[in-house]
């Protein structure tokens, strides 16, 4: 049996009842499907049975992406991108109405998260948005305003997602066994956006620099965003606020008006 890489954090969900709750989900049928990190293809196989018009599979471990090219080689509407989801550009796929799937390596989780956060096109090509993460991310991702999860992951998903639905995946489910608790979250994009902000990278950067001092109020670390005065431009902004006291709104209209220039 080979075993997972460490690297590249792998963790292979092997749970047929967790592969069939999350496939149901959604309707798959004569959908075009993207999958990311399918692995050994566990969920892959069930996403098959349910008959997708297209399925794209992005594997950037290349032993795993020739198995799955040899494996899936006479099913013409299976496609195998050997390539890091990082530098893939969903674009390229020229598809609409996408579902997307995705069992993430621990250690990049986060990072393929804010990619897909910051697809510039909205609505995007995707209807659904379905992941897995480790328990603690994942809570971070649906931090509430005034919760202890509030923060920078939370403040940017709640921009463009809304929630679906959620439930915890036991580290008894994968092989091999994990540390951690996962979390699944479906994820769908909110057709219109409260604010205007035209590059996700502004409000990044926003929270980032403000949640760098959680416990400190911000009338510091705002000198970094604004310039002096500027603060008195956006409504409701306190700088004798600490980050997580701010509504996601005034991150929202900080960015806005940087962008504004």
């Amino acid at each position: 049996m080979r075993y997972a890489k460490k690297s590249l954090g792998q963790n292979f969900l092997v749970d047929k009842n967790i592969i069939k709750k999350i496939t149901n989900l959604v309707e798959i049928k004569n959908k075009d499907i993207i999958e990311i990190g399918p692995g050994k293809a566990s969920l892959t196989n069930e996403i098959i049975k349910n008959k997708p018009r297209s399925l794209s599979l992005i594997e950037k471990d290349n032993n795993l992406a020739e198995r799955l090219r040899l494996r899936f080689l006479e099913n013409k509407n299976i496609k195998i991108i050997n390539q890091d989801f990082l530098d893939f550009d969903i674009k390229n796929l020229n598809k609409k109405k996408l579902i997307i799937f995705g069992n993430l390596p621990y250690n990049i989780s986060s990072q393929i998260f804010v990619k897909i956060l910051k697809l510039k096109k909205w609505p995007p090509n995707y209807t659904d948005l379905i992941l897995m993460f480790q328990k603690e991310l994942g809570e971070k991702i649906l931090g509430e305003f005034q919760s202890k999860n509030y923060g920078r992951l939370s403040i940017l998903s709640h921009y463009k997602l809304k929630t679906v639905k959620k439930f915890f995946v036991s580290a008894n489910c994968f092989f091999p066994r994990p540390k951690v608790t996962s979390i699944v979250i479906h994820f769908k994009p909110k057709k219109q956006l409260s604010f205007k902000i035209k590059d996700l990278t502004k409000l990044e950067q926003v929270t980032n620099i403000l949640f760098s001092n959680r416990r400190k109020m911000i009338n510091k670390s705002i000198n970094k965003i604004l310039k002096k005065g500027d603060d008195k431009k956006i409504n409701n902004l306190n700088l004798n606020s600490r980050p997580e006291e701010l509504r996601p709104d005034i991150y929202y209209k900080i960015a806005e008006f940087i962008e504004r220039g």
